[in-house]
């Protein structure tokens, strides 16, 4: 039986959390991990849809990039704060919207 949405949205912010400070991951490892194969845009609507009123608690939600290391996700951030979070965080960019993947990178594969 497939999961219900709601399962799988909860899944993504469960893994998402446990996203160390000062590493990111990409939408796709997170499918994968989660055993959805080709679901990196799943993992990105369940990230557009968090709530953390209702989920009851935050995720490091700026921590999630494209495949290429890309803040694609930065539209659904205030101003330039997902930038500047992972700054805050340590995280080092290799150009304006692009972050160091070899360096910050963080798999649930390897870490979990």
């Amino acid at each position: 039986m497939k999961p219900s949405t709601k399962d799988f949205y909860q899944r993504v912010y469960e893994l998402v959390a446990q996203i160390p400070e000062g590493r990111v991951t990409s939408y796709g490892v997170i499918a994968g991990y989660l055993g959805v194969e080709s679901g990196a845009r799943m993992v990105g609507y369940a990230l557009n849809n968090y709530d953390p009123v209702q989920l009851g608690y935050h995720i490091p939600a700026h921590r999630v990039l494209n495949r290429l290391g890309q803040l694609t996700g930065r539209a659904f951030f205030e101003d330039d704060s997902m930038r500047e979070r992972l700054e805050q965080e340590g995280v080092e960019f290799t150009s304006e919207y692009t972050v160091n993947f070899n360096k910050h990178f963080w798999n649930p594969f390897d870490e979990l």
